[in-house]
């Protein structure tokens, strides 16, 4: 069973056990921009774009955009070797959404 972060915390952890606790949660709720996950993956642009069969300046202009259609994120997290997955957060319930 998964524990909530408020109530691990509120087990009184030593400290030693909420850093690991802080530690692993950090790497799972990782947030980036799309540009940001391109150059932690030592991906260039040009490489990418060739990935997802569009220009360079197409992928930029999408690397800067703050409202992307789904479609566009799938191509561009798949060019990157990834999956996109999509989860909606209900205070402490996540669900993942699914494609149809």
């Amino acid at each position: 069973m998964n524990k909530s972060w408020k109530s691990l915390k509120l087990s009184k952890l030593s400290p030693d056990a909420e850093a690991r606790v802080r530690a692993r949660i950090d790497v799972q709720l990782e947030e980036l921009t799309l540009k940001a996950m391109r150059q932690a993956l030592a991906l260039t642009q040009t490489e990418v774009s060739r990935s997802a069969e569009m220009t360079q300046s197409e992928l930029s202009r999408l690397e800067n955009r703050t409202d992307h259609l789904t479609s566009t994120l799938r191509r561009y997290v798949e060019a990157l070797g990834g999956k996109l997955e999509i989860t909606a957060v209900f205070g402490d319930r996540r669900v993942k959404l699914k494609d149809g």
